[in-house]
């Protein structure tokens, strides 16, 4: 039952929280204050969130999922866990990760944590079935990740940061969308998939790619905390990074699931450790 009940948790997707440290190089070179408990409540509040939605998601759709071929697996949809235990267990998860980021002092935060989980609700609910929408629905959880780490250092967010990380987000997403079009997925399990083809993913993640590179690369121009001479050292790997990602999801077919992606791919995780040293020694904290 414990096995079954961390599988339905999906702590290994906790991976994608780290959008929220994303804003924290830029964010300390500027001089905000960075309070180690309070930001480690916060951050575990949202995991649980996350853990949360998880197991509501998997409680609706536990029908679709067992005519999945990957999904039928999972504990509610094999029946390992009951439909009312999972949205039992997301009631309570839901309440510590909220309880947590209250006690972290930063209301911002906690409203986030709420608005995460409130459009998840409503993803879950409805919003998966809409084509273009389901896509914008799973690409705010990212952004809300980036705000999350801006609200936990009491910075505000600058627009060059919400450009980058909604086009990097809605990237993600369009992946997704490919990879599962690209495995069969049936439109009976994901109706959205009705309305899309491989010919509009493919020129809409063109799309979100470029608007990726320039946008961070215009950041790179015009951002005051990177210190001069170093602003483009973290650029090669943000172009290295986004370029790898799309040709994984292209050749290998991937991109369902963007943990599997990253953890599958040693180049992706060596580009991420390579963006956060450059960044590091772009802002001058080593």
């Amino acid at each position: 039952m414990l096995k079954d009940l961390i599988a339905l948790f999906r702590p290994t997707h906790w991976i994608k929280n780290v959008f929220v440290f994303m804003p924290l190089p830029f964010a300390l070179a500027s001089g905000a204050h960075f309070d180690l408990p309070r930001f480690l409540l916060g951050l575990l509040g949202f995991c649980l969130a996350s853990s949360a939605v998880y197991a509501m998601n998997d409680a609706l759709d536990a029908e679709r999922d067992r005519r999945h071929p990957r999904k039928r697996d999972r504990p509610v949809a094999a029946g390992r866990v009951s439909a009312a235990a999972a949205l039992s267990s997301s009631a309570a998860l839901a309440s510590l990760g909220a309880g947590l980021a209250y006690l972290s002092g930063s209301r911002l935060a906690l409203a986030i944590l709420l608005l995460y989980v409130g459009l998840n609700v409503y993803y879950s609910l409805h919003g998966k079935n809409v084509p273009l929408l389901d896509v914008c629905l799973l690409s705010s959880g990212f952004v809300l990740r980036v705000l999350l780490g801006c609200a936990l250092v009491d910075v505000e967010p600058s627009n060059w940061l919400l450009l980058c990380s909604s086009a990097l987000a809605l990237y993600l997403a369009l992946a997704k969308r490919w990879g599962d079009l690209v495995k069969g997925v049936a439109a009976e399990h994901r109706p959205s998939l009705a309305g899309y083809n491989r010919e509009f993913l493919h020129q809409a993640m063109g799309i979100m790619t470029a608007t990726t590179l320039i946008s961070y690369a215009l950041y790179c121009m015009e951002a005051t905390v990177l210190v001069p001479g170093r602003e483009f050292a973290s650029l090669p790997f943000v172009v290295f990074g986004v370029l790898e990602y799309l040709r994984v999801v292209h050749v290998r077919e991937e991109g369902a699931s963007p943990v599997e992606t990253l953890l599958s791919s040693p180049a992706l995780v060596l580009c991420g450790v390579g963006w956060v040293v450059a960044t590091l020694w772009s802002v001058r904290l080593f």
